[in-house]
C-alpha cells in the first residue's frame, strides 16, 4: 500500500508528505518536475526513511507517467501539481494551461488504465484526489454568502481557467469512464515552504530587505486564508473518508482584506525583528495600480465538508501568522536555497526595469 503525492516538492504538498509521515504508516511516494516552485529544499526537513521515497517525473510526458505508476503501484493519489499563480500566469498563460491540463489529463488517462488493471478489492480501494482552488469560481460579490459545492465555475485568469479546466477533466473522467476521483477546493493557504512569489513570504522577504511592501488596487481584496497544515489535515480525512465523484470545500472563515492581512504580518515583524527607532513596517507599504481582471473575493462555504469529514479549522489565523512569520524568520536561508527567480516574473509584469518604486 502506497500513497502516491504530485507535486511533492511544492509548498502544499510538502507540507502534506511531512503531516502525513508524521501520523501515519503508509508510504508515501513523492513526484516532481522540479520546475521553478518545485525544490528539494522543501523534502529536506523529512527523514530519510523507507516510508518516503522521490522521484522526478514531468506528468507533460505521457510515458513518463505511465512508468510511474506502473512501478509505484499506488492505493491512491493525490494530484497537487501546478502552476499555482495568477501573476506567474498573466506573464506565461500558455505554459500555464499546458502545464496544468495536460499534466492533469496524462495522469487522469494513466490512472484510469492503471485503476482498470488493478484486482477487484484494490480498484475499490482506489481514489484520485483532484487538489483545487476556490479561485475557479471567479470573484464573489461582496454581500453574497460563501461559495456553495456546486456553485458554476466563472475563472478570471489563466490561473484559475488552468485549474478549472483541469477539475472538469477530473470530472469527466469520473463520469465518462468511472475512475473513483474526488475534487477538493481550497482557500488560500499559508505556512511554511511557500514560495517567495506567494504574499506573505514575498511581504516578508521585502520587508526584512527594506523594500516597499507592494499591494495591488486599494488592497481591500478579500481571500479566505487557510492554515497549509488545516489544509493538509483535510487531505487526509479525504483520501480516508471521501466518496468518489464528491467535491469538498476547505476554507477557514478568515475572510480578510489583503491590506489587515499584511498588517497582521508587519506587527509580528515588530515584534519579532523590530526595526532601529521604533518604526513599523507598516510604514513600507505602498499601493500600485490593480493587475488584470483581478477578483475582489473568495469564500467558501465548508459546511458540507465539515459534516461529511468531521473536520474542522483548528488554527486561528492571527495564531497561524505569527507561526508563519517566526518560520520564515527562523529559516532565512530556505530563502536563499529556492528564490533564483522567485519574482522575476512579477518584475517583469509591472516594472520593464525590474526595480520597485
Amino acid at each position: 500500500m502506497t500513497l502516491l503525492v504530485t507535486g511533492g516538492a511544492g509548498f502544499i504538498a510538502s507540507n502534506f508528505i511531512q503531516h502525513w509521515c508524521q501520523t501515519q504508516t503508509e508510504p508515501v511516494v513523492t513526484v516532481d518536475a522540479l520546475t521553478y516552485a518545485g525544490h528539494r529544499a522543501n523534502l529536506m526537513h523529512l527523514p530519510v526513511t523507507a516510508r518516503h521515497r522521490f522521484i522526478q517525473a514531468d506528468l507533460r510526458e505521457r510515458e513518463a507517467v505511465e512508468r510511474l505508476l506502473d512501478h509505484v503501484k499506488p492505493r491512491a493519489i493525490l494530484h497537487a501539481a501546478a502552476e499555482t499563480h495568477v501573476d506567474r500566469s498573466l506573464y506565461y498563460p500558455v505554459e500555464t494551461v499546458h502545464n496544468n491540463v495536460m499534466g492533469t489529463a496524462h495522469l487522469l488517462q494513466a490512472s484510469l488504465d492503471y485503476w482498470k488493471g488493478l484486482p477487484a478489492e484494490q480498484a475499490a480501494a482506489f481514489k484520485f484526489v483532484q487538489v483545487s482552488t476556490d479561485e475557479v469560481y471567479g470573484s464573489l460579490p461582496a454581500e453574497a454568502p460563501p461559495t456553495p459545492v456546486g456553485a458554476a465555475f466563472h475563472p478570471n485568469n489563466p490561473y484559475s481557467a488552468s485549474k478549472a479546466a483541469a477539475d472538469h477533466l477530473a470530472r469527466a473522467w469520473h463520469q465518462s469512464f468511472g475512475l473513483p476521483v474526488m475534487v477538493t477546493f481550497c482557500g488560500n493557504n499559508y505556512g511554511p515552504h511557500q514560495y517567495p512569489e506567494k504574499l506573505i513570504p514575498f511581504m516578508i522577504r521585502q520587508a526584512l530587505a527594506g523594500k516597499p511592501l507592494p499591494l495591488y488596487g486599494t488592497g481591500l481584496q478579500q481571500r479566505d486564508w487557510i492554515h497549509v497544515l488545516d489544509h493538509c489535515r483535510a487531505l487526509a480525512s479525504v483520501l480516508e473518508h471521501g466518496v468518489a465523484g464528491q467535491h469538498y470545500h476547505f476554507g477557514s472563515g478568515s475572510n480578510i482584506s489583503n491590506l489587515a492581512l499584511l498588517e497582521q504580518v508587519c506587527d509580528q515583524l515588530d515584534q519579532l525583528r523590530p526595526l532601529p527607532g521604533g518604526a513599523s513596517y507598516r510604514s513600507q507599504i505602498c499601493f500600485i495600480a490593480d493587475r488584470p481582471a483581478h477578483d475582489q473575493r473568495y469564500a467558501l462555504d465548508s459546511g458540507v465538508s465539515e459534516r461529511l469529514l468531521n473536520w474542522r479549522c483548528e488554527i486561528p489565523l492571527e495564531r497561524g501568522i505569527a507561526l508563519t512569520v517566526q518560520w520564515y524568520l527562523e529559516n532565512p536561508d530556505w530563502f536563499d536555497a529556492v528564490s533564483d527567480d522567485a519574482l522575476s516574473a512579477w518584475y517583469r509584469l509591472h516594472y520593464p526595469d525590474n526595480v520597485l518604486p
